[in-house]
């Protein structure tokens, strides 16, 4: 399956042109710039009528609207192909995808450890907003990633671990088992400035 990864669109999503084939794409995270539902719904909107056979999507810390959401409140509003992930998985053609969001709700640098107790062992394609601590997540010589997260990631070892929030970390990484990316499309002054990430899985 070919995977097209984008991050951190800040609501400049119909500014992305000659997006590549793929056979689906993942957006992980700041859909919008102020949260409201009116940015919410034209993400959606866009996002539904890209021509890819499967979407997922899961929010960021900027999507103040969908904090607490049940993931099927947000899934009723969207076609057929598309899937949005709140600490919730789905299986797509024999790959195991399980979505994390970050919330300003959240405790910001932390995942709970319970919610990382919930990542299934069989997971292939990890999706998150923040980053695991000490891969792709420092600004201004800071690390902002998420110690649980990075504890979690390296016992399931899954074949991606995609994830955006610190636009200056944006880039790609490899440990044996798993690839990181950082797929953050806007730079650190909100410019688009990024390329999408596209795998092969």
């Amino acid at each position: 399956m070919r995977i097209i990864h984008i991050s951190d669109t800040h609501s400049k999503h119909h500014q992305l042109s000659d997006l590549p084939d793929a056979d689906m794409i993942i957006h992980s995270g700041d859909l919008s710039w102020t949260g409201t539902g009116l940015e919410i719904v034209d993400f959606v909107d866009w996002f539904g009528s890209l021509d890819y056979q499967y979407k997922i999507f899961i929010a960021g810390n900027h999507d103040f609207c969908m904090d607490r959401k049940k993931p099927e409140t947000i899934q009723r509003f969207l076609p057929a192909n598309c899937f949005y992930l709140y600490n919730s998985g789905i299986s797509i053609e024999g790959l195991k995808f399980w979505g994390i969001p970050l919330f300003i709700s959240d405790e910001i640098g932390s995942f709970p450890p319970l919610i990382m107790a919930q990542i299934p062992a069989n997971t292939d394609i990890l999706v998150t907003h923040q980053p695991p601590y000490g891969i792709l997540d420092r600004a201004k010589g800071t690390t902002y990633g998420c110690p649980h997260l990075l504890d979690a990631v390296l016992k399931i070892s899954p074949r991606c671990h995609l994830f955006g929030h610190i636009h200056d970390a944006y880039g790609v990484d490899k440990l044996p088992e798993t690839t990181f990316a950082n797929s953050a499309v806007l730079n650190e002054d909100y410019h688009l400035s990024n390329k999408p990430f596209v795998f092969e899985i």
